[in-house]
């Protein structure tokens, strides 16, 4: 595994796919920004983008490497993703929905399922996610559509609907209702290859019409008497919920890359805006509100790669706690994009709402638009909250013993430590072990305190770190306090959830730069500057402070403002704006 800096793999793949793609800004590329704002306008599928995907061997990195894929790290997947998300997130939704498909078969599936499922995806196949219903949404233990024993397989009936790929998938992995017990154990996954079925076995429902994302195929499927194979069950019946619940685990945190992507497509468009254009006589990102609104966003966006970074990598590293990692990912990161994308519209102003080729092929209406629905997908913002106050016992109990999986925290930080295998005999449903990461805060920060004393780091990066370990020492205390109740949660539990949100991010901000502080800072391209005085940490850190303790900005602080020439540092030099080197492409033939 090579260092933090020019080099990092799981960049360095996603860099070498961007070049095969071309130049985005090259209107004659298929993979170009004109092209996807034209099939937005007319909603229409990207299919031919798709396929261009699939010769490239995108799909490879959907399977594991046991079963004959490429799929042998999660960093990387969530790297390559960000990179489609960030020309356009309908074809990284649409083109991505097939790991969603098929990930339950990884996780709860026989090998011969997975070997057999695997060949059909290296081979073009489409698979869709059958879990939610009309009438139902997120509240898969309501769901209707059954799935009854004959002699030889199941008869299945019902509806699926708002289902990513349902009508362009050849195969459907079904959560389906196989008894009437009344709990979770009463659902079950088929994995039914729609071409096996034919008519009238199933009809395809017509897509919704959507206010982003507009050419993809958010649609339905609706099953009458389709009788399916017993080998369509995947695991033991009974087992669906749980299946889910773990793969679930897994695609949260991939959602973060389409977050990332979006982020760096919108941060793209407004920091080279305010970079070039002049405003009562000076350019614009030298008026001190836009250089505010430019740094903290800035800032809001480093904190999302980190968190997403060391949560990519928790999968194979502390993978029995991905049950609160994924929660918090999913919350957090399109949480603080979606802030982001608000404010830096305000930067462009006027032209964040133009679409067509007034600006920029409408690049920034669209994004914003698209982006908000991945807040949505696997779980909603209070569905991935209440995920966690649900935990509250056991993660109180944990934080008050600071146990933690020194190994494994070592393994998800560290961005030159040799990653293990993914095990997903290793997902727990519970985090027993709760969250590493938050329980070793305090070695944190104090390896911060004693940073500072020696002046490698400035005394206001201690001083902001030991202010997230107070925050940290109150929330312990909360969440100690805390009586779950099993209806009618409390409003004050979904804040207290979304604190711990914050604390997560802040503990994983440091933990990144103390592990790769050294590398990154000696790296020869733009973002080494982020990391030389910690200045992107404590800017991470002020941001989350801020909403650990909204409305007490320190009027003297210029933290945010010392990251903005970073930023155009970055923009100028053709690289992303990131916590590590990434030559984009720009300008290539």
């Amino acid at each position: 595994m090579t260092h933090a800096g020019a080099a990092h793999a799981a960049h360095h793949t996603a860099a070498a796919m961007d070049r095969r793609l071309g130049d985005p800004e090259d209107d004659g590329r298929l993979f170009s920004y004109a092209r996807c704002a034209a099939l937005d306008e007319r909603e229409e599928f990207p299919l031919e983008i798709c396929r261009e995907l699939d010769v490239l061997g995108l799909p490879s990195q959907y399977v594991p490497a046991a079963y004959g894929g490429t799929l042998d790290s999660y960093e990387q997947v969530l790297q390559l993703m960000r990179a489609v998300a960030r020309r356009d997130l309908t074809v990284a939704i649409a083109h991505g929905k097939t790991f969603l498909g098929a990930v339950s078969v990884w996780v709860g599936g026989s090998r011969e399922q997975a070997e057999e499922l695997a060949a059909a995806v290296l081979d073009g196949a489409v698979v869709s996610w059958g879990l939610t219903e009309r009438d139902h949404g997120s509240d898969l233990l309501a769901g209707e559509v059954r799935a009854d024993r004959t002699g030889g397989g199941y008869l299945v009936n019902g509806e699926k609907w708002l289902i990513n790929n349902a009508n362009r998938g050849q195969r459907v992995c079904l959560l389906a209702r196989t008894a009437d017990e009344g709990g979770a154990r009463d659902f079950s996954l088929l994995m039914i290859d729609k071409q096996r079925l034919g008519r009238p076995g199933y009809r395809p429902l017509p897509a919704v019409r959507l206010h982003g994302i507009r050419g993809a195929d958010i649609s339905g499927v609706a099953f009458t008497d389709a009788e399916v194979p017993a080998d369509a069950l995947v695991g033991a019946e009974g087992s669906g919920t749980e299946t889910v619940l773990k793969s679930l685990q897994l695609t949260r945190i991939l959602c973060a890359s389409l977050s990332l992507g979006a982020a760096d497509n919108a941060l793209d468009l407004a920091a080279g805006f305010a970079l070039e254009r002049e405003s009562y006589g000076r350019r614009l990102a030298e008026l001190p509100q836009t250089r505010r609104m430019l740094g903290e966003s800035y800032a809001d966006v480093l904190l999302a790669e980190a968190v997403t970074l060391v949560s990519g990598r928790s999968i194979h590293a502390l993978t029995g706690e991905l049950a609160v990692v994924s929660a918090v990912t999913k919350y957090f990161v399109p949480t603080l994009v979606d802030e982001a994308i608000t404010r830096l519209g305000t930067v462009l102003g006027a032209r964040s709402l133009l679409a067509d080729g007034t600006h920029r092929h409408g690049r920034f209406q669209k994004v914003q638009r698209d982006h908000r629905i991945v807040g949505i997908f696997d779980g909603n913002t209070l569905v991935n909250l209440h995920a966690l106050i649900n935990q509250f016992p056991l993660l109180a109990s944990r934080l008050k013993r600071r146990t933690v999986d020194a190994a494994g925290l070592a393994g998800a930080t560290d961005l030159a430590a040799p990653l293990p295998g993914f095990d997903r005999d290793r997902l727990s449903l519970l985090p027993r072990t709760g969250s590493s990461l938050l329980q070793a805060l305090a070695d944190g920060v104090e390896e911060l305190t004693a940073l500072a004393a020696d002046g490698t780091v400035p005394a206001s990066l201690a001083r902001r770190a030991q202010a997230v370990r107070a925050a940290v020492d109150g929330l312990a205390v909360e969440l100690a306090a805390h009586r779950p109740t099993p209806v009618e949660v409390p409003a004050a539990a979904f804040v207290l959830a979304e604190r711990y949100t914050a604390c997560y991010a802040a503990s994983a901000a440091i933990h990144l730069w103390l592990r790769n502080r050294a590398a990154a800072a000696a790296d020869a391209g733009p973002a080494a500057g982020l990391w030389a005085d910690g200045l992107w940490l404590e800017a991470a850190l002020a941001r989350v402070l801020g909403r650990l303790a909204p409305g007490r900005p320190d009027p003297q602080d210029d933290v945010l403002d010392r990251l903005v020439p970073l930023l155009a540092a970055q923009s100028g030099a053709g690289t992303l704006p990131s916590l590590l080197h990434y030559p984009l492409v720009k300008g290539a033939a």
